[in-house]
């Protein structure tokens, strides 16, 4: 069966005060972007339809990747809050194969959940997040189990979120952005990663992988 998926790219108006307040806000951001999905479709919406996202900075401008399983409409989007284009990733999805030297962008939120004495054993520790070499290697085995096998890695620290509003976890999410090049090493496992994305911080900007044709090779770009 083949995968397949949307992908939006909007490129951030900076003087939309919709844009200035998420930016400042993850729970806010996260609300506006689940506005591209369709509505009443239950508990978790953002599961359901897939709905990854990520933030590229580049020059003082700032673009938004979105993803999902299902349509995305930008005319949801409040006014003038960017200049957005849908493409079909279908075409990505097909071209998957082993062997395929590829690029890739990702931020992730990488952690670990700390161990608790054993008089505790019933509980579950607190989330910890990684940084420096332990990061790097949480990469690499969540890239190695996504059908990824890396040649090449670039980490680069992101600003941290904080949901905010009533309810809303006292968790800070650290992210990290890698860049880098691999090979795929199993591309049924890697189309259905680049679905469901990778790690924690899914609602928050973390967990969509890109990829991009590797020099030389022919590939949908991501």
């Amino acid at each position: 069966m083949t995968t397949s998926a949307v992908l939006a790219r909007i490129r951030l108006n900076p003087f939309s005060r919709d844009v200035q307040r998420d930016l400042r806000d993850a729970t806010q951001m996260h609300k506006t972007l689940m506005r591209l999905v369709p509505d009443n479709l239950g508990d978790t919406p953002r599961r359901d339809t897939g709905l990854l996202f990520r933030l590229d900075e580049t020059d003082g401008a700032g673009t938004l990747l979105v993803q999902a399983t299902t349509a995305l409409d930008p005319a949801r989007l409040p006014d003038g809050y960017g200049h957005t284009q849908v493409k079909d990733l279908t075409g990505m999805f097909t071209a998957l194969r082993r062997g395929l030297p590829v690029r890739y962008r990702i931020t992730v939120n990488p952690a670990k959940r700390a161990r608790l004495p054993l008089e505790q054993k019933n509980k579950r520790g607190r989330v910890v997040p990684l940084s420096g070499a332990d990061a790097d290697a949480w990469w690499i085995r969540k890239a190695t189990a996504a059908g990824l096998h890396l040649t090449g890695l670039l980490p680069t620290p992101q600003r941290p979120v904080r949901p905010r509003g009533a309810g809303a976890t006292a968790m800070r999410h650290s992210l990290i952005r890698y860049d880098g090049t691999a090979t795929i090493t199993d591309p049924d496992t890697l189309a259905q990663t680049l679905v469901t994305g990778i790690g924690r911080g899914k609602s928050y900007g973390a967990g969509l992988l890109s990829l991009a044709p590797a020099a030389g090779t022919e590939q949908a770009e991501h």
